[in-house]
């Protein structure tokens, strides 16, 4: 074949598969406080990534259960990884977190034989533009509670697994096959040794594979397959192709041989089809049909799939075939038939007519039903999963399922401040980073709004003014304001885009077309088609301040979806500007990259735009994200992917002169892997050099500018990072299918230079006193620490003993918190309006070798009593100042670094003072002395109570019954309580105490002063 003869995007996906071999340089150029690539001492020990939701379900391609376990159900989403319910869907929990090295689900399937015995097939069938790769077969013989690779992991997405209904051992997997590219590893596999081998049984060509398979339920020899051809490029969907090609084939010898068995079907072409077949009766057959015109729809066999005949050719069955085409027959009625689609279909008459069901969310995908059971099910769309117990007239909520699908991240200057982005398939969302209240939440309360815009995003807050957040829909800006809860719309040139070629489209908006508000002026926001739109008037005004900066190849510009269904909605809008910043440094340097390659830079806030895109940089992919430094300018990072090619290499690269030159800093063999491909590069601001990247399978770490990269997952789920933001010295991160992570305070990383070779204690952030609630993370609830100070340090061998002192201004001692001891226990408790938890004790402090993260609550001890005299849990918090942490090893002073403790922001604009709060810790400090006397007292006279004559001894227990409450219902409550009560009222806010608590306090030493005097008496 001559060159001259080869397309344009045809050379670019000619030369995908050699683009991982270009050659890289890698920088050797010395950073300040730059640290060694490997450690001695692990420098991450007690890090955690927190899961702060939103709490609200992500797309759900596989379910599955077994009919001698009906309340349990297993659910994959497409980027979260698979789930567990054994309770009908009241809660989940992930199993395959710590097994799985891909977090999307394509089948799931659990032995008939035997209910331990699971099968997972990884890849989710249903390719969307984000689509995550699949990478072969798991298997658990223990119900999800440990997980072995099997195989296949070269087969990219899979549509089914099928288990052998008496030997758990022989399993069979439909392989739609790698999702871009051609290739062999595609169709029918079938393993005989429970995934230990593998042989390939029916197999059609490099581009057509095998979506639905089903066994005969009265004969398992008996088997039917779907072909398909799906694939996608930057610029269309492929679904179908030749009706020879694609079709129905059935096995009669267990999958040995197959004949093509589509007798009835369209001759011309075939896209996507599911089959299902009755249990009822087995010579029934349904299979829901992608062909051309009026020809698609709902075919159906009466002679075991020998002949077919169109039932019902409704275009609402099938509006998206290659996305969502799904059919499933009742196990008890033969007749009775589901369709899963925009909607989801029953029909009670073989499928001449469907009435809708409703469901908790649009865009159906498939179904398990119980076979012993018809009424029973799990269904799953792009909301999550849910289950009926009554054929789909009542469902289990998806607000329980922590799998949302999120593009970016952006936070706000608030406090606790807020985390924003848009969640596919649902809406744009606003998620706070911590509890927002003093009041935990539970099941039903979760803390997230929606903001503007919708599904795509982007979404960013006004930096002066978070009550005002600005959105995008598919490339349409507007304005919310949360207080009027109105969003006003101000699109770039309103023309309607869904349906049209990008050529015929004005400004070429792609469906997740970012905006950016300047870092020097928050009046200027940038808006990107194939030109950078700009606004100084919150879009009522827009003005196109750049030529095209796309590559703009005009083979990519027409209609997408192909050769059977048009399918534009603005994910294949090729030739768009995909990734825009302006540099945090200086003002008017604007960064542009586009999804089909170039990179640019305009010096002169966009009067010129000089083309700066790599040389070595392969064409075509997508410049998913451009990170000017915030530490040197002309500096900037670039995240580029060609996976929508084929081409799974990391491609990040740095440059140091505006763009002159750039060098490459990943090869494939400094860290981060040839088959790992980067979405997301950023810089810490707080220290130069140190940079993070979010990877299609987790998180890596470079100490030194990108020349060597380490895995950094620590405890977050593997599944794509899209996105992320350094903030407070926090680390936050949106997830394709786990929602949002924060890691707190990553400050010990400004400060490591190496392993230490004696006791070292980091200095710690400043911390905000304030009185929010702490959650653990459940699928239900976010995790929410609190407001806690962290303090770090490192050890480099194991010691005997580790105490933590918090000291106040004058070095005087607040409290100790010891390696040894008790540590602290948590029990559960009964609320008015839910189940709670009382925490005892204190924490232990860590003494082993490593790096460890201890955290103070910044409250001083609580109430004596007379088990704890030196005070118990809910203690007073400590007065805004400047504090010191002070770490002993061994009896010997590691080291002492100040604390700066301030005010919740939110009370300051409340009107509280530091001098209210003085009085406060005065009132609180009194009425702790007051209880510790009367503690004693009461304890001395109960003493003389139990040794003294009987006048005595009678006289004391009546002066002791002034100071503790009698037992039984609803006692008097005497002194000690009395004081407790006052504590109760004055410990709960940030004020200023009344008069009368002042007065109260007052009279309760004076009774107190009183009964001590009677007492000595006593003696």
């Amino acid at each position: 074949m001559r060159l001259a003869s080869i397309s344009r995007l045809a050379l670019i996906a000619l030369l995908a598969s050699a683009a991982a071999s270009l050659p890289t340089v890698l920088s050797t150029a010395p950073l300040s406080a730059q640290a060694p690539a490997a450690q001695a001492l692990d420098p991450f020990g007690g890090f955690h990534w927190r899961h702060i939701g939103p709490h609200r379900g992500g797309r759900v391609t596989a379910v599955a259960g077994h009919r001698r376990q009906p309340g349990t159900f297993y659910m994959g989403a497409t980027g979260g990884g698979v789930w567990k319910s054994t309770d009908y869907g009241q809660s989940w929990n992930n199993v395959s977190d710590g097994f799985f090295e891909t977090a999307s689900i394509g089948a799931i399937e659990v032995a008939e034989s035997n209910p331990d015995v699971i099968y997972v097939g990884t890849g989710s069938a249903a390719i969307r533009s984000n689509v995550i790769k699949g990478l072969g077969v798991y298997k658990s013989t223990d119900a999800g509670k440990t997980w072995t690779h099997v195989g296949l992991r070269d087969v990219g997405a899979i549509g089914a697994v099928r288990v052998h209904p008496s030997n758990p051992d022989v399993v069979y997997v439909a392989a739609v096959g790698p999702v871009f590219v051609d290739g062999p590893q595609r169709g029918v596999f079938r393993s005989k040794d429970g995934g230990k081998t593998w042989e390939k049984v029916l197999f059609i060509n490099d581009r057509t594979g095998v979506f639905s398979l089903v066994f005969d339920p009265s004969n398992p020899d008996r088997m039917y397959a779907a072909a398909w051809r799906g694939q996608r490029k930057p610029w269309t969907i492929i679904s179908g192709g030749p009706a020879a090609e694609n079709g129905i084939y059935t096995s009669t010898d267990a999958g040995s041989t197959w004949t093509r068995t589509s007798q009835g079907l369209p001759t011309d072409l075939l896209g996507k089809i599911d089959i299902d077949v009755s249990r009822a009766n087995p010579r029934r057959l349904y299979a829901i049909v992608e062909a051309v015109g009026d020809k698609a729809g709902l075919y159906r066999s009466d002679d075991a799939g020998a002949t077919w005949a169109q039932v019902n050719k409704d275009s609402r069955l099938i509006a998206r075939p290659f996305y969502y085409t799904y059919v499933d027959a009742d196990p008890k009625n033969a007749d009775v038939v589901w369709v899963n689609n925009l909607s989801m279909w029953k029909s009670t008459d073989g499928g001449a007519t469907f009435s809708s069901v409703a469901t908790p969310h649009g865009d159906n995908h498939g179904m398990w039903i119980n076979p012993d059971d018809a009424d029973l099910f799990i269904q799953s769309n792009d909301g999550g999963a849910n289950v009926s117990r009554d054929g789909g007239r009542t469902w289990t909520t998806q607000f329980n399922q922590p799998t949302a699908e999120i593009y970016q991240v952006d936070v706000d200057h608030q406090y606790p401040y807020r985390v924003y982005g848009a969640q596919q398939d649902n809406t744009t969302v606003i998620v706070p980073s911590n509890a927002p209240l003093s009041t935990p939440p539970d099941d039903t309360l979760q803390w997230w709004m929606q903001g503007a815009g919708c599904e795509t995003g982007p979404i960013k807050p006004k930096p002066d003014d978070p009550r005002i957040v600005y959105g995008v829909c598919k490339g349409e800006f507007s304005r919310l304001n949360l207080a009027t809860g109105q969003e006003q719309h101000y699109w770039v040139y309103p023309q309607n885009r869904y349906g049209h070629a990008s050529r015929d489209i004005r400004y070429r908006f792609q469906r997740t077309s970012p905006f950016e508000i300047s870092p020097h002026d928050p009046k200027v926001i940038y808006h990107t088609s194939q030109v950078v739109h700009r606004t100084r008037d919150e879009g009522k005004t827009w003005e196109v301040i750049s030529p095209d900066l796309t590559a703009n190849l005009p083979e990519g510009q027409g209609i997408s979806g192909e050769p059977i269904t048009r399918d534009i909605t603005g994910e294949e809008v090729y030739a768009t500007i995909y990734a825009f910043e302006e540099s945090p440094l200086e003002k008017g340097v604007l960064w542009s990259g586009a999804n089909d390659g170039p990179v640019h830079v305009s010096r002169d806030d966009g009067r010129t735009w000089n083309d700066v895109t790599p040389k070595d940089l392969p064409p075509g992919g997508r410049v998913q994200q451009i990170d000017p430094s915030p530490h040197r300018k002309g500096s900037a990072y670039i995240a580029y992917y060609r996976y929508l090619l084929g081409d799974w290499a990391p491609y990040v690269y740095r440059t140091d002169d505006y763009g002159r030159s750039w060098t490459r800093l990943t090869d494939g063999r400094n860290g981060i892997p040839a088959d790992t491909p980067v979405r997301v590069v950023r810089e810490d601001p707080d220290r130069a050099g140190l940079l993070y990247a979010g990877t299609e399978f987790g998180m890596y770490l470079s100490w030194d500018n990108g020349a060597t990269w380490q895995r950094w997952q620590l405890d977050l789920p593997v599944t794509p990072i899209t996105d992320m933001r350094l903030h407070r010295k926090d680390l936050v991160i949106s997830t394709m299918g786990r929602g949002f992570w924060v890691l707190d305070d990553v400050s010990r990383l400004h400060q490591w230079k190496g392993a230490p070779s004696s006791p070292t204690l980091f200095a710690p952030r400043e911390a905000t006193r304030a009185r929010l609630a702490t959650s653990p993370a459940t699928s239900k609830t976010p995790d929410y620490p609190g407001a806690v100070a962290t303090i770090d340090y490192a050890l480099p061998a194991d010691a005997q003993a580790v105490s933590i002192d918090i000291l106040d201004a004058k070095g005087g001692v607040l409290r100790t918190y010891a390696s040894e001891g008790p540590g602290t226990s948590t029990t559960p408790t009964q609320a008015m309006r839910a189940p709670g938890r009382r925490t005892l004790g204190a924490p232990r402090v860590g003494r082993t070798k490593g790096t460890h993260r201890f955290t103070w609550d910044m409250r001083l001890p609580g109430l004596p009593s007379a088990g704890n005299p030196e005070g118990g849990a809910f203690g007073p918090m400590v007065v805004p100042g400047t504090y010191a942490v002070r770490l002993t090893v061994d009896g010997v002073v590691a080291g002492t670094q100040p604390l700066k403790v301030r005010l919740d922001p939110r009370v300051v604009a409340d009107g509280v003072t530091q001098a209210d709060l003085q009085a406060q810790a005065e009132l609180l400090a009194g009425v702790r002395d007051a209880t510790r006397r009367a503690v004693e007292i009461a304890g001395r006279l109960g003493e003389v109570a139990r040794g003294a004559d009987a006048g005595r001894a009678g006289a004391a227990a009546a002066l002791r019954a002034k100071l503790v409450t009698a037992g039984g219902n609803y006692p008097q409550p005497m002194l000690i309580d009395q004081l407790a009560n006052v504590w109760r009222m004055a410990n709960q806010a940030d004020q200023r105490p009344g008069r009368d608590a002042v007065q109260r306090l007052d009279d309760l030493r004076a009774d107190l002063a009183a009964i001590e005097k009677q007492a000595e008496g006593l003696r």
